[in-house]
């Protein structure tokens, strides 16, 4: 989800763009960004540090890299990552995804670093003060409703 709609229920086409992206590193990874590393990282900052280091081929499904074209995995990690910047106006609008996926000679811009919203750190979840309800990962009470 676009951190624009999950922090202030803003939609616009770019939105459409982040998840394209989000799903792309999905494929690639074998991996999904829901739950990909609940101690630490999401996918998208998992796949963004890797990518800084120049190391984007780990992010790779390691049963693609045997039969992958290294120089058209990375492009695609690189398009990915630039569908999911936190900012609107840095994303591409989703005719030139579709362009930039389809040519390999045009060169792309350098992602913007990830912004802090985008980078997901699960908490440990924490005992509630009353033993009402739990607490969620998130914090939020769960109310345990029961017939009167």
């Amino acid at each position: 989800m676009a951190p624009e709609y999950a922090m202030g229920r803003l939609f616009s086409i770019k939105s459409d763009v982040f998840s394209f992206g989000v799903l792309l590193l999905e494929i690639i990874s074998g991996k999904r960004n829901n739950g990909f590393n609940l101690s630490s990282e999401s996918l998208l900052t998992f796949a963004w540090k890797l990518w800084c280091k120049d190391e984007g081929m780990k992010v790779v499904d390691q049963l693609l890299v045997p039969s992958c074209v290294v120089a058209e995995v990375l492009r695609y990690i690189h398009i990915g990552l630039l569908c999911v910047q936190a900012d609107l106006a840095d994303r591409p609008t989703m005719s030139s995804v579709i362009v930039k996926l389809a040519s390999n000679d045009m060169m792309l811009p350098r992602p913007a670093e990830l912004a802090s919203y985008v980078r997901r750190v699960v908490a440990e979840p924490t005992e509630s003060s009353s033993n009402d309800g739990m607490l969620s990962i998130t914090e939020v009470t769960i109310s345990n409703f029961l017939p009167r």
